[in-house]
């Protein structure tokens, strides 16, 4: 507890945007979160006030940063499981645990998992050698998706091969570098989906609204929240599986399920999961203006052991807009704030204090409305404009 207000001390390991935001959320809490960064410069180093510096992977750097930490949380997937373990076995709370977070940072492990409760997944193998692609291709059919089993995001660790000749001296590559492989079929699909849901060490859950998520070069530029013209029986449908999947993987804090809309063998729509992620997650920034309760505020309550907040939506439609890095020069970033405030009052700009590169995100627009084809657009234009200057 903090000596001088008698609250909760939260440790997030990981200094990146994540962090950032939840430690805004935590200072409504009467808090500052404790953050893990790698340098000064790192986002969530430049607003706390209570930084600790260390590598994630160091398990001495984490035991001196979780002593005086009530609890102990992610900010990424990234920290080893024996490390996770081993501060367990020392009495330190954290959440997620490692026996649950495995399932997010390893995805043969969540492959095999979620097949083995029933959950709706893509067709899948994991992959030893050249052999392995070529067989599940010609038995699925071309292309194929081959992954890295750990490490991959935002389109890193991911390639689709268009045939066994392409693809055979690609995994020969990255089996020698030692990275582990699975391959899936490429899912048909409609359009992705997420949803989030927050559990507590006693057990209360919160769904949010089911988003359509937009990707571009494997990187997501839009949410719409909620998913437009999604039948309510699969809204709930995919809370329910969230739910479920929280609940029996015992995750504390947030758990994001990424989706596929697919067709189901009827010709109705049907749901395949991708992904998933035990930490606030960037389907989830709308939540800050557009919830009742952010997903950051949210995650906060779950692994305190609070009781959820109110999940419902601000207004009747929210999207997110991603701003990315953007070729160098032009007007500078205050310009661009200048002039897109002027030009839409209402558009929330969240920066995340990180230097410019093209395609890096850097922060995102949230605009709320009744319209979604003009909230889109707004959204759409403000981020298109911190991005380029025009």
């Amino acid at each position: 507890m903090d000596s001088r207000t008698g609250l909760p001390v939260v440790g997030m390991v990981g200094g990146g945007q994540l962090a950032r935001m939840t430690h805004q959320a935590a200072i409504a809490l009467g808090q500052s979160l404790r953050v893990l960064a790698l340098t000064p410069e790192d986002g969530a180093a430049l607003v706390a006030a209570d930084v600790r510096y260390g590598d994630h992977t160091d398990l001495f750097a984490l035991r001196i940063f979780a002593k005086g930490c009530d609890v102990v949380t992610f900010d990424h997937e990234h920290v080893p499981s024996e490390h996770i373990r081993a501060l367990a076995a020392e009495e330190v709370t954290l959440y997620p645990s490692a026996d649950a977070l495995l399932y997010a940072q390893d995805k043969r492990a969540m492959r095999e998992r979620l097949g083995a409760l029933g959950a709706p997944v893509p067709r899948w193998r994991p992959v030893a050698a050249p052999a392995d692609l070529t067989g599940f291709g010609d038995e699925v059919g071309w292309p194929v998706v081959l992954k890295a089993a750990r490490g991959g995001y935002d389109g890193r660790g991911v390639w689709v091969v268009s045939d066994a000749a392409d693809g055979g001296a690609l995994v020969s590559k990255l089996l020698d570098s030692g990275t582990e492989l699975i391959v899936e079929e490429r899912v048909a699909l409609r359009r992705e989906l997420a949803v989030q849901v927050a559990r507590s060490p006693f057990g209360q859950v919160a769904a949010y609204p089911v988003v359509e998520t937009v990707q571009r070069d494997g990187i997501c530029v839009e949410v719409l929240a909620p998913a437009p013209d999604l039948p309510e029986p699969l809204a709930l449908a995919a809370q329910q599986l969230a739910i479920d999947i929280a609940t029996t993987l015992d995750v504390v804090g947030l758990l994001a399920v990424e989706l596929f809309e697919v067709t189901g063998p009827d010709g109705s729509p049907a749901l395949v999961i991708n992904e998933l992620a035990m930490r606030p997650h960037n389907s989830g920034h709308w939540t800050i203006e557009g919830a009742r309760t952010s997903q950051f505020e949210q995650h906060l309550r779950a692994v305190l052991d609070y009781p959820m907040g109110d999940t419902a939506l601000a207004a009747p439609v929210v999207v997110m807009a991603n701003v990315l890095g953007g070729a160098e020069g032009g007007i500078s970033i205050d310009e661009r704030l200048h002039h897109l405030f002027a030009t839409d009052p209402g558009a929330k700009v969240h920066l995340y204090g990180k230097q410019v590169r093209p395609g890096r995100k850097i922060g995102h627009v949230t605009v709320l409305g009744d319209n979604l084809e003009q909230v889109r657009a707004r959204a759409a234009r403000a981020a298109q404009w911190l991005q380029e200057g025009r």
